[in-house]
């Protein structure tokens, strides 16, 4: 497979479909960046300043964990390296723009495997994920302004086979 391209540009082109389009490639391209181990390109798909804020598993009593700006961002991305494999399925996405149409807020599901060893056994942790996101608008595209990860569920499960 070749490597992943740049996101097309659609600069001159500001219709409600071809921009939920481009929101789209966004989201997918952070997942692609997630299960290839490409955190720079991850990074590349928020704005300059962009934060991500990942509440934990739930139930957990710990605050969330806030990285700004597309450096911290991309460390944080690093954290799935003790993983053997990450796979994330984008689903539901729902789009509002706002009133200029320079500024989005999506809601989008994600199932997500990741796959690690412990005591010999391989093991699959599920994650049932929601992305709330506002994007904007930039020279670059639609970029993530926030990206706010919760996790409605975790499944930890052997794998057979």
């Amino acid at each position: 497979m070749r490597d992943h391209s740049p996101l097309p540009d659609r600069s001159l082109d500001r219709s409600p479909l071809h921009d939920r389009s481009e929101i789209r490639d966004v989201v997918q391209t952070y997942a692609h960046g997630a299960d290839r181990r490409k955190p720079e390109l991850v990074a590349s798909m928020f704005t300059p300043e962009g934060r991500l804020i990942i509440h934990r598993d739930p139930g957990s009593t710990e605050p969330p964990a806030v990285r700004t700006g597309r450096t911290e961002i991309a460390k944080a991305l690093t954290s799935l390296e003790r993983y053997l494999a990450t796979t994330h399925l984008i689903a539901n996405q729902l789009v509002s723009f706002e009133p200029g149409g320079d500024r989005a807020n999506a809601e989008t599901y994600c199932t997500a495997h990741h796959i690690y060893e412990s005591s010999g056994v391989r093991r699959d942790r599920v994650m049932s994920i929601r992305y709330l996101d506002t994007f904007a608008r930039t020279d670059e595209g639609w970029r993530i302004e926030t990206r706010t990860l919760h996790c409605d569920w975790v499944q930890d499960r052997p794998l057979t086979g």
